[in-house]
């Protein structure tokens, strides 16, 4: 069990990236939004909710197992909160990178309420909460640029 619980926190294995963990755990996200992005909205809400639990119990415990709440190769928060950035978009490459450079900028930022999950909740709760607060973030950023981004590249 415990192999399977640093396989699921750490994407996979991209969180033990030697630097900016974060950033190539959010990579992992790319790939699920091409796959979720034709579910119907419905089904994207079960499934993010689905893996959102699935973040916290992973995160809890790998926290546990490496002996730091926050360790740097638990990265499945990452994916978790880019997927809420990408949430109910059509997958485009545009979408796909502009969604992940924001989302790494909010999330490394943290303003509110990200930086208080952050701070005060020391249990897989914050580690992927304030994730989530940076996702919805860079989803309002994202919804804001992308058309932007689109009439510029023609796509």
């Amino acid at each position: 069990m415990r192999r399977f619980i640093l396989f699921l926190s750490s994407n996979a294995g991209l969180g033990y990236a030697p630097v900016a963990s974060g950033t190539f755990g959010t990579l992992a996200g790319i790939p699920v939004f091409f796959l979720l992005s034709g579910f119907p909205p419905l089904l994207y809400l079960v499934t993010w909710v689905g893996l959102l639990f699935l973040s916290f119990w992973a995160s809890g415990e790998a926290g546990r197992i490496y002996g730091v709440v926050d360790d740097g190769r638990i990265v499945i928060d990452e994916l978790v909160g880019y997927l809420v950035t990408v949430a109910f978009l059509p997958f485009s490459w545009e979408a796909a990178i502009l969604g992940f450079f924001l989302f790494r900028l909010f999330d490394i930022v943290k303003p509110p309420p990200a930086s208080w999950f952050d701070r005060r909740l020391k249990n897989g709760y914050g580690v992927v909460l304030d994730d989530v607060a940076a996702g919805v973030y860079a989803a309002i950023a994202l919804r804001l640029l992308l058309p932007t981004l689109q009439s510029l590249t023609g796509g």
